[in-house]
């Protein structure tokens, strides 16, 4: 077996899901209990002037 078809064959199966289980990890980060406070500061921070800290 060549090195190409090795790696060929790990990136269509095992390094896929990989990926897969990574993306969803990330995606449901953001959902957990403990993420509260960074998502509120997230949501308002459009709204904080540059000056507010002064």
């Amino acid at each position: 077996m060549s090195l190409y078809t090795a790696l060929r064959h790990f990136a269509d199966s095992y390094a896929l899901a990989v990926i897969c289980v990574l993306y969803l990890v990330l995606c449901l980060w953001h959902f957990r209990p403990g993420a509260k406070p960074h998502v509120a500061d997230a949501k308002n921070l459009i709204f904080k002037d540059e000056n507010d800290d002064q």
